[in-house]
């Protein structure tokens, strides 16, 4: 029998209930005080303000467990692993155990990405998602086993904690444990997403979980438990993350995605026990008197980022100013919004060309970001829309076949500084809404794969980069970012959103209105969210003034109007220390002091 490290055993201590006084102790916060925001889809948040440290996450409960791990001598580490184990009980039609991670950290000398995304099969092949010669429908492709890739999650969150964690592994599960076991309330939010899919009663486990006996979804305010999430949480934090990846955890998941009854998958025991996580050095651009940092490859978002942001330097944004609504908010100028999706047009006909796992596939990188290369790009945005752009040329690029890669978004995003200066920037998924619809042992499993191209070759016949390969990571959109001071090197914020590809707009809007209007960072998350996907150009709906809509028109924009659900979460360094941001538009908060 193996001996367990002292740090374990002292953790296991913990979770018997035995430990010190000194030990970490969770305490849930009365009812009262976790009370999500209402159903409105919108409620005003005006930011919190601490001195030490901060922590911002989707849900009250996340955040209210990243807290205690802090005040209890976490890192932001520490925080993060708790935080996300709470949102895979609370959230968990957004992220958790059963889907991936990208995490970046800021440990005070260098940027490091921690790579938890999911990974094709082994016996994967670019056929995945054709029947007869034709690409499947997206959600004949989503819903069952087929789409699901090996989880990254805990292997990330583990080898971070290796390298930067403080308390002990078991600590950290303590929060989620006592939640699942004792129960916590159903959010509105989660209430009305279970009321809207029409795919997750199905699944058996989900339809015992999260329906009535009439079928029915369960509502808001109902109170739920977890135990079988509870016992796989206790078996991690004893056993360590191994035991997500072999043995009879890693068995009922295969048999899960083999055994779907409609769509069996092709995830195998060997897949799970050969997973691992990946450390990179970050990726970053500078902005004005910002270096901004962010997610390598298999990610797209720093590097689309950094070309939209490339093409606007030579552009004095500061002098579109945001405009003051009928309603007293304010919102982005019919100018600014024009020269910002203009860049992104570009910018996303560049990644859908180039953009994948570089682990496989040669990504022109450097000749994306070049600044010659983004002069020239730049040079195509007019006075006009140009509708659709078409790919350019960068340096040292390789000829690629047209992608067809359909995203759907269901994410989430922690933001957190902690008492030493240690900062992350995580987002965490499990694709889409509910993910694959499959329930295994209390947690949902991700549908992942299908961020890959359904198609592997275009019509000319050239190769698709994110064709589907095996042990492939598929391309993300996902943009946790770290951002500082120039001159100083000093860190001023950390930022991200769930919401599929166009987390790369909502981020983008966020980091115009910090950079660029002089907005505080809660300021610019509410600004209403605009962008472009090389598609229309895409507009918060009820919350676009009229005048900007018909001035985008009148420059030849086709505009659509719909709800851009963002989740931004952010954290940003003030004067009085560290102010916490959430997005209105979803449930999530800050907590610091």
């Amino acid at each position: 029998m193996l001996r367990k490290p002292l740090g374990l055993v002292v953790a296991l201590a913990l979770l018997a209930g035995c430990a010190s006084d000194k030990g970490f102790h969770y305490a849930p916060p009365a009812q009262t005080l976790i009370a999500p925001e209402a159903a409105s889809g919108w409620t005003d948040k005006q930011g919190w303000q601490g001195h030490d440290f901060m922590v911002a996450a989707a849900n009250p409960l996340a955040v209210d467990a990243g807290y205690q791990i802090i005040k209890a001598g976490g890192s932001a580490v520490d925080a993060a692993i708790a935080v996300q184990l709470v949102l895979t009980l609370v959230e968990p039609q957004s992220s958790g155990i059963g889907g991936g991670t990208l995490l970046l950290v800021w440990d005070g000398r260098k940027v490091s990405a921690v790579d938890g995304r999911e990974t094709a099969p082994a016996a994967a092949t670019d056929q995945l998602f054709m029947q007869d010669g034709k690409p499947l429908a997206f959600y004949d492709g989503v819903v069952g086993g087929r789409s699901v890739g090996v989880p990254g999650t805990l292997r990330a969150l583990a080898l971070a904690h290796q390298r930067y964690g403080k308390l002990p592994w078991a600590a950290l599960f303590e929060p989620a444990i006592t939640l699942a076991e004792q129960g916590f309330v159903i959010s509105p939010r989660l209430a009305t997403l279970l009321a809207k899919d029409p795919y997750l009663a199905r699944d058996p486990e989900a339809r015992a979980y999260f329906y009535q006996v009439d079928g029915s979804p369960k509502p808001a305010g109902t109170r739920l438990t977890n135990p079988a999430l509870a016992k796989v949480l206790r078996t991690l934090a004893t056993e360590g993350a191994d035991a997500f990846y072999q043995g009879p955890l890693a068995d009922a998941m295969v048999a899960k995605v083999r055994q779907h009854p409609t769509n069996p998958g092709i995830l195998a025991a060997s897949d799970l026990a050969s997973y691992q996580a990946k450390v990179r050095d970050g990726l970053c651009f500078d902005y004005r008197q910002s270096k901004i940092c962010g997610f390598p490859t298999p990610s797209s978002g720093t590097l689309a980022l950094g070309q939209i942001f490339g093409m606007l330097e030579s552009r004095d944004m500061a002098a579109f100013k945001p405009i003051t609504t009928k309603e007293g908010g304010l919102a982005a100028s019919s100018e600014a919004i024009h020269l910002y999706s203009e860049a992104a047009r570009l910018a996303f006909a560049d990644r859908n060309q180039y953009v994948a796992d570089s682990d496989f596939v040669s990504v022109p990188v450097q000749g994306l970001l070049d600044k010659g290369y983004l002069a020239e790009r730049g040079k195509l945005v007019t006075e006009r829309s140009m509708g659709v752009a078409q790919p350019g040329t960068p340096p040292l690029a390789l000829a690629r076949g047209k992608d067809a890669t359909p995203e759907l978004p269901s994410t989430s995003h922690v933001s957190i500084v902690d008492k030493a200066g240690m900062a992350i920037s995580m987002t965490s998924s499990i694709e889409d809404g509910f993910g694959s619809r499959q329930m295994v042992n209390g947690y949902l499993l991700n549908n992942q794969l299908t961020d890959f191209s359904f198609t592997s070759v275009d019509a000319a016949g050239l190769p698709v980069a994110n064709r589907v390969e095996p042990g492939k990571r598929p391309r993300s959109s996902m943009s946790p970012l770290l951002v500082f001071d120039k001159p100083s090197g000093e860190l001023t914020m950390t930022l991200g959103s769930p919401g599929g590809s166009a987390i790369i707009n909502y981020v983008g809007k966020t980091l115009l209105g910090t950079q660029d209007w002089g907005l505080n960072l809660q300021q610019a998350i509410n600004l209403p969210n605009f962008g472009s996907r090389n598609a229309p150009t895409e507009l918060e709906a009820g919350r676009t003034p009229m005048s900007v809509i018909e001035e985008l028109k009148a420059r030849g924009h086709e505009v659509v109007l719909n709800e851009q659900t963002s989740g931004l979460q952010g954290v940003e360094r003030n004067a009085g220390g560290w102010f916490g941001a959430a997005d209105p538009r979803r449930e999530g908060i800050a907590k610091g002091e």
